[in-house]
């Protein structure tokens, strides 16, 4: 925490590239418009926290969001800031219209080998035609169309298409259990279910007709249902994709208010069901459209690609990279499949211009020892991202040794707003280990317990000022109480993310993992109510507590502790067992990598469990600055992780 030394600068923008980046050209907009210096980020970064309603409103004029409006916002609080407040648009109707007819829009390819390209003019029609079919089906404002799908062209089509008649979207992908997926669509009453019969994943065909049969008996609400081939075999009962998508339809999209709900997103689950997200049309197109313009360079000739699922935000920024007017390119499939190779081959293939991934599949390449420049044809290839969980500083110098001179961006951002708190810039330095900058318009501060902000100094990221694409509510939350207990009820009146972060006086952003208990594995985030759910089910099972802890040395450790019931020993079968019930009826990304047996499992006096303290142990806090033992129920039972935590901490201290 007092290291405060100046790391290596791995990529550095020469004055001739910043010129060509849509920053540049926005910044001397916003200069000329509003007579203001802005010619460094620092400088157009403080601009944009100190004058909102000048920031925001420059990026719906410069970026032609939508008509006129009141007031780019009614008062500066959280929650409840209304933005853009009288203005009509609709988010699919600001990308169907921006790529050429003959230009390729998306690109679908999986670990088969298969390709397959919609251009712009397909696309538009498929879009027009899913609406149409939709409002044939009798769906109507605000009714909800729910996806469990693998990440392919069709999912964006549908969910384009639901939106652009006032619909709301969700989906999680097919490596989320039915059950799982039940939890997450069955508070949402949905009308349509948009599904497929499979998918490929890790060079295994996954026949999935079985789990759409138990997510249909789950969602009694469901009237339709439309199916998507993948596989072969086609989804019994339902509307084949393709005649949901036949004719020539004109295209009507439904103008809608700024918090028009757009879309649902889903929180993790710690405790209970998980709870939906909901955002409106205004809010995230302004977010996604900024973040993916400006900080991400992104232009009509750019081919995006983050290896994704639909469960994750990302799969979001695929529709909203498509903003650019270029291609977003849809990998179904494992990111290993057999090796990292196999996605690198992907980008290859596809020409892909800018790539995301997590950071293990960066640590996974580096350990198997692919050199990606001389391995594959790179040439596109002029920007990397990086996100999920914190970047190792060596995956920085693998970038830059074994894929070129480009920049990997480290973004960290999330579900909850739809977009990023802190990032990389086209005019900006990359510090090895580090994100760049913090979003423009977005006031991003580093705060200790008292509320008062710090630079060069761990503390809690906090949002300090409103954004347009902060939810406009939880789902079934009538009275807002789960929306401010999951973000203001530290702070009040200030957005709280849940991460540690340290601000430096350079403007950079280190990110030092979850300050909850959220599994976030691969970037894919998953609540521990999830494994317990399959877990303490089992008759052999009395309770258990799971950990996922991001490690010093870029690793992620994720243990499952369980208590046995009398008669029971944790033998390799019955470990196989718990395993295999995580895989089937939470997720397979989500297996832990060790089962622990503990005599029990400490909780405070309230009957909550103490996952914080152990994960904050586990990444080498002392037991005295996370535990207050007179809150604990069973303090011995606390000593015993305090023992595994240490042997842990030890343990990755010699990997370093």
């Amino acid at each position: 925490m007092a290291d405060n030394a100046v790391p290596e600068v791995v990529w550095q923008p020469t004055p001739e590239y910043i010129e060509t980046t849509n920053i540049h050209a926005y910044a001397q907009w916003v200069k000329d418009k509003h007579g203001v210096d802005v010619d460094d980020y620092d400088d157009l970064w403080q601009w944009s926290v100190d004058n909102l309603e000048d920031f925001w409103a420059s990026i719906w004029e410069y970026f032609e969001l939508g008509g006129e409006y009141d007031e780019v916002i009614d008062e500066r609080k959280m929650p409840g800031a209304k933005w853009f407040t009288g203005a009509k648009l609709n988010l699919a109707a600001h990308i169907v219209g921006r790529g050429a007819d003959d230009d390729v829009a998306l690109i679908t390819t999986g670990e088969q080998g298969d390709y397959a390209e919609l251009t712009w003019k397909e696309f538009r029609r498929q879009v027009s035609a899913f609406a149409h079919t939709l409002r044939e089906l009798g769906v109507q404002p605000e009714d909800v169309v729910v996806g469990y799908l693998p990440n392919v062209a069709e999912t964006i089509v549908a969910a384009l298409g639901t939106v652009s008649i006032g619909a709301i979207w969700s989906g999680v992908g097919q490596d989320y259990a039915p059950a799982a997926a039940t939890d997450r669509f069955a508070q949402l009453e949905p009308k349509v279910l948009v599904t497929a019969d499979g998918h490929w994943f890790a060079t295994k065909e996954r026949d999935q007709r079985d789990a759409v049969k138990k997510l249909r008996d789950g969602l009694p609400t469901v009237q339709h249902v439309i199916g998507v081939t993948r596989i072969g075999k086609g989804v019994d009962d339902a509307i084949s994709f393709e005649q949901a998508t036949e004719g020539d339809h004109p295209y009507e999209p439904l103008m809608v208010g700024v918090e028009h709900p757009l879309w649902v997103l889903f929180s993790s689950g710690t405790t209970g069901l998980p709870k939906g997200i909901v955002h409106g049309h205004g809010g995230v197109l302004a977010e996604q459209v900024k973040l993916l313009m400006l900080n991400w360079d992104l232009k009509p000739t750019d081919v995006f690609m983050w290896y994704t699922s639909p469960s994750w935000v990302m799969w979001n920024c695929l529709i909203g990279a498509l903003s650019a007017g270029g291609a977003s390119v849809c990998y179904d499939g494992a990111p290993m499949a057999p090796t990292a190779a196999a996605c690198w081959d992907v980008v290859a293939r596809c020409k892909v211009t800018i790539f995301g991934t997590s950071p293990g599949f960066l640590g996974a390449s580096q350990d198997q020892g692919i050199h990606p420049a001389k391995d594959f044809d790179l040439s596109a290839l002029r920007m990397m991202g990086v996100t999920g969980s914190p970047c190792p500083d060596h995956s920085f110098k693998y970038v830059r040794d074994k894929v070129g001179d480009i920049p990997l961006f480290s973004m960290s951002g999330g579900t909850d707003i739809a977009g990023a708190f802190a990032m990389g810039s086209p005019n900006v330095p990359v510090w090895s280990g580090e994100l760049p900058v913090r979003g423009l318009g977005i006031k991003v501060e580093a705060w200790d317990d008292q509320g008062n902000p710090h630079i060069n100094e761990v503390g809690e990221l906090v949002c300090a000022e409103p954004i347009p694409s902060m939810p406009v509510r939880f789902w079934n939350d009538p009275d807002g109480k789960k929306y401010h207990d999951a973000y203001f009820n530290v702070f009040e009146g200030v957005w709280r993310h849940g991460d540690w972060i340290k601000v430096t006086d350079r403007g950079s952003v280190l990110v030092l993992g979850r300050s909850d208990s959220t599994l976030n594995r691969h970037g894919v985030r998953m609540g521990s109510g999830d494994i317990y759910s399959a877990i303490e089910s089992m008759p052999e099972i009395g309770e258990a507590l799971v950990i996922g802890a991001e490690e010093e040395d870029g690793g992620y450790w994720m243990p499952l502790f369980v208590v046995l019931n009398e008669g029971y020993e944790l033998t390799d079968e019955l470990k196989d067992k718990m395993k295999k019930r995580i895989r089937e009826q939470a997720s397979p990304r989500h297996v832990p990598d060790e089962i622990v047996a503990v005599e029990g499992i400490p909780h405070t006096r309230t009957g909550k469990k103490l996952e914080v303290p152990i994960k904050r142990m586990i990444q080498g806090a002392s037991y005295d600055d996370v535990v207050n033992p007179d809150v604990v129920d069973v303090p011995e039972f606390m000593d015993a992780f305090r023992g595994i935590a240490e042997k842990r901490y030890d343990q990755v201290q010699r990997r370093k």
